[in-house]
């Protein structure tokens, strides 16, 4: 009873979650902006103003087309949420510095529209946004996706000695001559993989920025460890595997963790919330998936020397299995008996 009126004392009752963390969409997609930050600054100073062109070209064209698409179709703009931004930056990340800006804009409007509205918007699109557009273009434009420069060492300047991957290389190699290229370890040495002197795309190349931003997002619990850890761990694993059984045709397992993206897709791309699995063990499983799959691409398919993007996407399609398969228990209902 209500002390004060002699009634009936009311209650009001919503709908669940009944407790919040306090986060939000913007606040989420700030923090991995933040944590992107050292990866795009490594960008800037390998490849200089190509890298920034990319960056901006890839942002504002997510920011416009989402802008127009929700407006189109009726929906409320959702700019401010900063999701757009996120997209723009990923797939500025996961393009050659070199290639020409109207690719960067075609690519960033199939993220946002086709990928990202046409399914409803943030929070109902099957595939990541960034890397769906990066598949896109490299079917689409296979030359201007597979062609890399140097890093230029310069922020006015960049390389323009064309050039392949680290993993290009060894494929091709492999491919051609069953034996690894000559002078392969010299030109590559482990320090500079690891700092991002190597030619790729802007955003993969420096693993220590990349492993600062990923830590960072752990810390701030945006992400779970188990998917990059189990990406990572089946890749090292299966690699250090076919490197025992025989060094001369395969890469050490510490040059596939250090080339390519692998760094990237792991942190920033297989954990994204939308596309990965909701259960630890569904993370667990999806990481060991897209290392699998992703060495098995590497290793057996023909001239193709990477494997992440089409890996993660892969396994995105998979992740209404995977949370239906580790889905727990509900609480107070008894396991059914076979």
């Amino acid at each position: 009873m209500d002390n004060k009126t002699n009634g009936p004392q009311q209650y009001v009752v919503s709908s669940s979650p009944h407790a919040h963390s306090g986060d939000t969409v913007r606040k989420i997609m700030l923090t991995v902006i933040i944590a992107m930050l050292p990866a795009l600054a490594a960008s800037l100073y390998f490849f200089g103003l190509n890298a920034l062109r990319l960056v901006l070209m890839c942002c504002s064209t997510c920011i416009l087309t989402e802008a127009i698409s929700r407006k189109i179709m009726g929906r409320e703009a959702a700019v401010d949420d900063f999701s757009a931004v996120v997209t723009g930056m990923l797939l500025a990340f996961n393009l050659p510095p070199t290639i020409p800006s109207w690719m960067a804009v075609v690519g960033s409007a199939f993220a946002i529209i086709i990928v990202k509205q046409v399914f409803g918007g943030l929070g109902y699109n099957p595939f990541n946004p960034a890397l769906a557009a990066r598949v896109m273009l490299l079917i689409a434009c296979t030359g201007s996706m597979t062609t890399w420069t140097m890093p230029g060492g310069s922020f006015m300047s960049v390389n323009a000695a064309t050039t392949a991957t680290p993993l290009g290389m060894w494929k091709e190699a492999w491919s051609s001559t069953a034996t690894a290229p000559a002078g392969f370890f010299e030109q590559y040495p482990i320090m500079d993989l690891f700092l991002g002197n190597q030619p790729g795309c802007i955003g993969e190349v420096s693993a220590l920025a990349l492993l600062i931003g990923g830590l960072y997002l752990i810390w701030k619990r945006c992400i779970y460890w188990q998917v990059p850890v189990f990406y990572i761990g089946t890749v090292a694993l299966l690699a250090g595997i076919l490197y025992a059984i025989d060094p001369e045709t395969n890469l050490r397992p510490d040059y596939h963790i250090l080339t390519g993206g692998l760094m990237l897709g792991a942190f920033f791309m297989a954990t994204d919330m939308v596309t990965s699995p909701i259960t630890k063990k569904g993370m667990a499983v999806f990481g060991i998936g897209c290392g699998l799959l992703t060495m098995i691409i590497r290793k057996w398919s023909g001239g193709y020397p990477e494997g992440v993007s089409f890996a993660i996407l892969f396994m995105n399609a998979l992740v209404p299995l995977i949370n239906n398969v580790t889905k727990p228990r509900t609480f107070g209902h008894l396991k059914a008996k076979k």
